[in-house]
């Protein structure tokens, strides 16, 4: 079966780009001609086809997967002038939105306009394509084959070996996209002139918010960050973000992650997060960051895997959301940030965590407690609180910091050298870590918390974010976490109740030896036993997946779907 929308060709490039490539024109099978323009660089799609009607593949049932929550924060204490920044922040969000279909899918409006019944396109724009999210991307709508693992970063017919073979010293430019010329040749596009239009449009919203910023830093980002989406160079707003702090209103904003490249984990997604400072919250979690250091001499590995001193001008807050779009909007949705990735800027400034405490909480309440009640043996339920949840998912923010960003060696940084299989190694770590964390924040007196609430409601928070499937990192990654625990006998399941109890021993001792497996795969950087590794651990038991299935069947959701936009918000 073909896919009904072919991958987009480029129909316009840069002279420069052209003079890189001996000056070869891509083809062009739109039936236009190729015209020269001044810098003027964009992707045309073909003609479009009208598609027959899709049929849905999967039981109707699961269409109601996600809980509707609306983002309708406070906004009674914003200036005109703020509420007014919003509503163009909003508006750009939008663009990420348009342009990251595009990266996952294609242009969505074929697709979209075949689509009679509500409650499927809706699961389609959830989505961003025909492909489940949280059912490891399997087709859900006829016509349409496995979703390309490179997504439309590269031509669908390009194999890992051509690509390795490829002599362009920019190929892993995060910031490109790869398309193949009519000769067969591979070309790389940046994104500042495959989208350069949207892109512009998006710049200049930025630079009018810009102009209505009460904090001068983040008037600066914007700008900063508005000429970054023209020239592709990210560094200098990223080093402007780290130093923003007197800025109620928050946007992260631009390409930034790369879960969606799952062919090379380089090329990076656009997204956005339009977000409110919580500033009674953000002030309990301030005196964190600067305890990192310590944190990092005590991770449980050999010198060589610490001896990076991470940074201590981090900062550490929670917000209320407004808007997600993109990849941040994509199947199960973010509940707390941790950026920049630039592995220079966290090593010279660290990262900032946002903690999304309006979105953390829908989960907690609609998603985790249910599950909960399900799957948790009743004498140790009662150690799920929201506290425990809050601060586990802020540690694992904050433990994103700790170990290395460069193999032991010193010659590759770990995303490099472990390609698609970073993100999942990424994010077991830091859900490692977190707890980790905590048990040495307790024992130094720095936290108040109980131990065993942080590990049952971290338990809990495996059966949530396993639902996820394999196509999510963070659904890997707890899939290993939990292949480990039983493994070393953290918990066990009663088969007459199928509830599960935690041994808490047990259970604080595999989190060290955890931590110290991941690490070691990181700073070895072998790209090899990590894919070994995650292939072992990363596979469901048959148990499991009934357990899951009972809460399924229970009518648990899996994640949330957002209810959003300047209406919803209180600004229109």
């Amino acid at each position: 079966m073909l896919r009904f929308l072919s991958t987009p060709l480029v129909s316009l490039l840069l002279v420069g780009f052209l003079a890189g490539c001996g000056g070869e024109q891509p083809a062009d099978d739109s039936g236009s001609d190729v015209q020269a323009g001044a810098g003027d660089t964009h992707i045309e799609a073909p003609e479009a086809v009208d598609p027959p009607p899709p049929e849905l593949l999967i039981d109707r049932d699961r269409l109601s997967i996600y809980h509707p929550v609306e983002l309708k924060p406070d906004l009674s204490g914003l200036s005109a002038e703020q509420r007014e920044m919003l509503g163009l922040l909003i508006d750009a969000g939008k663009i990420m939105d348009d342009l990251f279909w595009r990266q996952s899918y294609g242009d969505p409006a074929p697709l979209l306009a075949s689509l009679d019944d509500p409650a499927v396109r809706a699961f389609v724009e959830l989505n961003y394509g025909p492909w489940d999210r949280l059912n490891g991307n399997e087709p859900f709508l006829s016509g349409y084959v496995d979703k390309p693992p490179g997504a439309q970063f590269y031509p669908e017919d390009m194999t890992r070996e051509e690509f390795e073979a490829w002599n362009n010293p920019d190929k892993r430019n995060p910031y490109s996209v790869v398309r193949r010329l009519e000769s067969g040749n591979l070309l790389l596009v940046p994104y500042s002139a495959a989208w350069r239009q949207p892109l512009m449009q998006a710049a200049k919203l930025l630079r009018e918010a810009a102009d209505l910023a009460e904090s001068e830093a983040f008037a600066n980002y914007l700008r900063l960050r508005a000429d970054a989406l023209m020239t592709g160079e990210y560094r200098e707003s990223d080093m402007a973000w780290m130093d923003m702090r007197d800025n109620d209103i928050e946007l992260v904003f631009g390409p930034i992650e790369s879960y969606e490249d799952q062919l090379f984990g380089i090329r990076t997604a656009f997204e956005a997060f339009v977000l409110l400072k919580d500033q009674a919250w953000s002030e309990r979690l301030a005196r964190f960051a600067a305890l990192l250091p310590a944190l990092q001499e005590g991770l449980p590995v050999p010198d060589a895997y610490k001896a990076e001193v991470p940074g201590t001008d981090s900062d550490l807050n929670a917000y209320d959301a407004i808007y997600y779009a993109g990849d941040a909007n994509a199947g199960a949705k973010t509940i707390a940030i941790n950026l920049p990735n630039d592995e220079q800027v966290q090593l010279e400034k660290g990262t900032r965590r946002l903690q999304l405490k309006n979105t953390m909480r829908a989960k907690f309440d609609h998603i985790l407690v249910p599950i909960s009640e399900l799957l948790i043996d009743e004498a140790q339920q009662q150690h799920i609180t929201f506290d425990a949840f809050f601060a586990n998912v802020m540690f694992h923010e904050v433990a994103h910091g700790l170990g290395i960003k460069y193999t032991v060696d010193g010659e590759r940084s770990v995303r490099e050298a472990l390609a698609e299989h970073q993100s999942a190694v990424e994010e077991g770590k830091a859900d490692i870590l977190g707890l980790h964390m905590i048990g040495q924040l307790i024992d130094m007196g720095e936290w108040d918390g109980e131990l065993t609430d942080h590990q049952v409601t971290f338990l809990a928070g495996i059966f949530r974010s396993v639902r996820f499937g394999a196509s999510s990192a963070h659904g890997r990654a707890n899939m290993v976490a939990f292949n480990w625990f039983l493994e070393q006998g953290a918990f066990e399941r009663n088969d007459e109740t199928g509830r599960y109890s935690i041994d808490f021993e047990a259970f604080r001792r595999a989190v060290d030896s955890l931590s110290n497996r991941l690490l070691t795969l990181q700073g070895d950087g072998d790209y090899a036993a990590t894919g070994a590794f995650l292939e072992e651990y990363g596979q469901m038991p048959e148990f499991l997946s009934g357990d899951l299935a009972r809460a399924g069947q229970a009518g648990i959701p899996v994640d949330i779907r957002l209810v959003q936009g300047k209406e919803v918000a209180g600004l229109q």
